[in-house]
C-alpha cells in the first residue's frame, strides 16, 4: 500500500501541474466562448514565451539550491540594449554581441557565488542595481533605437519577435526548443546529474568528488544565456533597447519554476514541471483578462499563488524531516 501511495505521489508530482492546467482550461471555457479558439490559445503561448525562455535558465539556478538569480532583469536589458547598439555591425554580430554581454554577467555571478560561496540573492540583487546604473550612465539614461530603414539590420531585428513559422510565432518555437534542450541537459548529461546532487546536498556533493564550483558556474551561465535570448526578443518586441526592459521577470520566472514543482531549496523538480508552471501562469492570466481584472489585481493573484505554493512546499519538507 505504501508503494502504491509513493507511486501515486510521484505521479502527481510529475503530472499534477498539468491537471491544474486542465482545470484552468475548464474554467476558461466557462468564462468565455472565445477561450478555446486556436487564436486565443496561440495568444496564450505567445504571451508566456518570454517568461518560458527565462524560466528554462532560472530552473538550473533553483535546481542547484541557489534559489534565484535576481540579476535576470538586468541581463535581459543589457543583452537587448547591446544588441540594438551593435546593429551597425550587422544582424548576426549584433545578436552575438547581445548574447555575449548577457552571458558575461552570468559568468561573473557563477564565479563569485561558486568560488566565494556568496549569498546568491544578495549578490545578484547587487549586480542588478549596478548594471542598471551602468546602463543609464553608458547610454546617458536614453533609449536606444534601431535604424528601421527597409532592408537594414535594424528592420530585420524588429521583425525577429514578429516572425512566424507557419501559424506558430518564432518565439514560441524558440521557447519549445529551449525547454527541450533544458530537459535533455537536466536529465541526460553529467551537468544535470551533478546539479541535482549539489542542490540536494552541497556537502555530500563535495564529498562525492563533484566539482561544485564548476557546476554552480555553469548553472548561472545557462541562466544568463536564457535571459539574454529573452532580452533580445524583448528589445525586438519594443523596438528599442533601454535599461528598464526585463523588470519583473525575475519574480515571474521563479514563480513559474516553483509552481512547476521545483523546490526553492534545490535538488527536486523537472523541466517538464517548469513548462507546466509557465502554462498555468499563462492560462491564469488569460482567464483573469477575460474576467476584466486589472494588471495589479493579476499581480496580486499571482503573488498569492506563489505564497501558497511555497507554503505547501515548506509544510511538506517539514513533514518529511
Amino acid at each position: 500500500m505504501s508503494d502504491a501511495r509513493r507511486w501515486l505521489g510521484a505521479l502527481y508530482e510529475r503530472l499534477g501541474i498539468y491537471l491544474t492546467a486542465c482545470v484552468l482550461v475548464g474554467a476558461g471555457i466557462l468564462v468565455s466562448d472565445e477561450f478555446l479558439t486556436p487564436k486565443n490559445l496561440v495568444s496564450v503561448l505567445n504571451a508566456v514565451a518570454l517568461l518560458g525562455i527565462v524560466a528554462t535558465g532560472m530552473a538550473f539556478v533553483t535546481y542547484s539550491g541557489h534559489m534565484a538569480d535576481l540579476s535576470v532583469p538586468a541581463i535581459m536589458a543589457f543583452a537587448g540594449i547591446t544588441a540594438v547598439a551593435s546593429l551597425s555591425l550587422g544582424l548576426a554580430p549584433a545578436l552575438l554581441a547581445g548574447l555575449a554581454a548577457g552571458m558575461l554577467i552570468g559568468a561573473m555571478n557563477g564565479w563569485v557565488v561558486g568560488h566565494f560561496n556568496a549569498n546568491p540573492i544578495l549578490w545578484t540583487l547587487a549586480v542588478s542595481f549596478f548594471m542598471e546604473g551602468f546602463m543609464r550612465f553608458t547610454w546617458s539614461n536614453n533609449q536606444v533605437y534601431p535604424d528601421t530603414e527597409t532592408g537594414s539590420p535594424g528592420a530585420a531585428f524588429i521583425d525577429l519577435f514578429r516572425m512566424s513559422l507557419g501559424p506558430v510565432p518564432l518565439i514560441v518555437v524558440v521557447m519549445g526548443a529551449m525547454f527541450l534542450a533544458g530537459h535533455l541537459v537536466m536529465t541526460g548529461t553529467r551537468l544535470g546529474v551533478e546539479t541535482q546532487r549539489v542542490g540536494a546536498s552541497k556537502a555530500a556533493a563535495v564529498t562525492s568528488g563533484i566539482h561544485v564550483k564548476r557546476v554552480v558556474f555553469l548553472d548561472f551561465v545557462l541562466a544568463s544565456f536564457a535571459a539574454s535570448v529573452a532580452g533580445i526578443f524583448l528589445a525586438s518586441m519594443n523596438k528599442l533597447g533601454v535599461f528598464y526592459l526585463g523588470k519583473g521577470y525575475d519574480f515571474r520566472s521563479v514563480t513559474a519554476v516553483v509552481i512547476g514543482g521545483m523546490a526553492l531549496s534545490g535538488g527536486t523538480g523537472s523541466m517538464s514541471g517548469v513548462l507546466g508552471g509557465v502554462l498555468v501562469i499563462g492560462l491564469l492570466v488569460n482567464i483573469m483578462t477575460f474576467l476584466g481584472m486589472t494588471s495589479f489585481q493579476q499581480d496580486m493573484a499571482t503573488g498569492a499563488l506563489f505564497i501558497l505554493v511555497v507554503g505547501i512546499q515548506r509544510f511538506q519538507s517539514g513533514r518529511e524531516r
